[in-house]
């Protein structure tokens, strides 16, 4: 009865110890397992802490240089076209529609190419030398391609990628697919673009609305200058910008036209003492005070 009794409490000693250790197992286990969660939620958030630094990072370095793309985007312009072009200036990746006037679209090419830029003509076999080294064109950095033919395209986005400004006349209407890529090209290179003629995608479309040459008198004489106003409508904005510029020059070159400043008549007094009628209407009104007569 004895033995049996100590088996029996030794069962239950047993049983005891089984049941402390089940629990302290589980107790053990559980506290463990929320130790981990909480260090797996300290991790997701130095995580997220570590990839939002490096995103406004990122983000910092792409405004800096998107920054300084736009600081050195504008090309050297003459100063006599910047009223015409938004911005003032001639801007890499954009593109220019100028209409009736060979001579205008070349001077767009002159200020990047006085700077030291290389240009290309493409498609306009009547471009002239001589005029466009007038104008401040570098013959030396000009590439000319007179005839593309079917490859027009081709030789357009092919001058994209190695000059600066290419100046093209396109043989007919560019399908909107072709002018998507194009532009895309322009974009990517950080070149311009002069199209003799219509462009869907142009900044500003330049137009010559009307010239007068001098230099012939009465019969005789040769062209000296010729004076033109030329109308620019920039996209997105709202009227017309319109000035009048020297194009060519006497100088052969580009220049604003100069307002004639009216020369004031001089004051000069009357000898005789006898004054017109217009020199008094000339005169400041004064205002008169009544005085009194002793």
């Amino acid at each position: 009865m004895a033995q049996a009794a100590i088996s029996f409490d030794s069962s239950m000693e047993t049983a005891t110890d089984a049941a402390f250790g089940e629990g302290r197992g589980a107790a053990f286990g559980e506290g463990r397992g929320a130790a981990s969660a909480a260090l797996a939620d300290a991790e997701a958030v130095a995580d997220a802490r570590a990839s939002l630094d490096r995103i406004l990072e990122l983000q910092a370095r792409i405004r800096g240089m998107q920054e300084t793309k736009l600081d050195t985007r504008a090309l050297p312009t003459v100063p006599a076209l910047a009223p015409l072009l938004p911005g003032g200036a001639l801007r890499a990746g954009s593109s220019y529609a100028v209409h009736r006037s060979a001579m205008l679209a070349m001077a767009m090419l002159a200020g990047p190419s006085a700077a030291g830029s290389w240009c290309a003509v493409v498609g306009v076999p009547s471009f002239g030398a001589e005029a466009a080294a007038g104008l401040g064109i570098d013959l030396e950095r000009l590439v000319l391609v007179p005839e593309p033919g079917d490859q027009w395209l081709g030789v357009t986005a092919a001058m994209a990628d190695v000059v600066t400004v290419v100046l093209t006349r396109p043989p007919g209407r560019v399908n909107p697919g072709d002018l998507a890529r194009l532009s895309a090209r322009l974009r990517q290179r950080g070149a311009a673009l002069v199209v003799l003629g219509d462009w869907p995608q142009s900044e500003a479309t330049l137009r010559v609305s009307s010239a007068s040459w001098e230099g012939i008198g009465h019969g005789h004489g040769h062209l000296a200058a010729r004076q033109v106003t030329v109308t620019s409508e920039v996209r997105g904005a709202g009227r017309p910008v319109s000035t009048t510029l020297w194009l060519p020059d006497a100088r052969a070159g580009v220049s604003a036209v100069e307002p004639v400043a009216v020369p004031a008549r001089p004051d000069v007094p009357r000898l005789d003492g006898v004054e017109r009628e217009h020199d008094v209407a000339d005169r400041p009104a004064r205002h008169l005070r009544p005085v009194e007569v002793a």
